[in-house]
């Protein structure tokens, strides 16, 4: 998910300045620790939403510190927050760093695999503990979307860490084959047909 569609949808909420759409987000998400955003980030995507004409300056908000610009969603941004909804979310289940490092730890023998392995299963129970002491403290009855949300990180844990068990168990299979490897082009421009 982009963090520009999440700031369409709380400004389709209401209208909001960058402060109180960097908290709402943090909010929904479970707060810094599930998903860290900076305020920055934040402040640079109001900027491209309006460029792109998808938000806009309702006014600014004036108290005792700074001045606050307050965006709201214009019909372009309610076009493009539907287009958002009607669309699935891709997961990139295979977009996987610690693959990549296992493969290459086979193929330099830089690295020990069962300790990569090892060491990568260590980050996930402790990423386990974590979430589950997280979940624990969340009330069900005010929270209960959050909670579902810590269920569903708990339970990938849990399949990455099975998971970890079937690489171990298969390693010396996996090692017997080669690294892949890109496939090799001819050079040069193709030969012309004598026809």
């Amino acid at each position: 998910m982009s963090v520009r569609n999440a700031l369409l949808g709380l400004l389709a909420q209401r209208p909001r300045h960058g402060y109180e759409l960097h908290a709402a987000f943090e909010a929904v998400v479970g707060g810094e620790q599930n998903w860290d955003v900076k305020p920055a980030q934040i402040y640079t995507t109001l900027a491209r939403l309006e460029e792109g004409g998808l938000v806009a300056e309702e006014g600014i908000e004036q108290g005792g510190g700074p001045e606050k610009r307050i965006y709201v969603i214009t019909a372009e941004g309610r076009v493009a927050l539907s287009r958002w909804f009607a669309s699935g979310v891709e997961l990139g289940h295979q977009r996987d760093e610690f693959f990549i490092k296992l493969l290459l730890a086979i193929a330099t023998s830089e690295a020990n695999p069962r300790s990569v392995i090892q060491t990568q299963r260590s980050k996930l129970y402790q990423e386990l503990h974590n979430l589950t002491a997280q979940r624990n403290k969340t009330d069900s009855k005010r929270a209960l979307a959050q909670v579902l949300l810590l269920d569903k990180a708990i339970m990938h844990l849990e399949a990455d860490l099975r998971w970890l068990d079937m690489v171990e168990a298969r390693l010396e299979d996996v090692k017997r084959q080669p690294l892949p490897e890109p496939e090799v082009k001819p050079r040069g421009r193709p030969k012309k047909s004598e026809n």
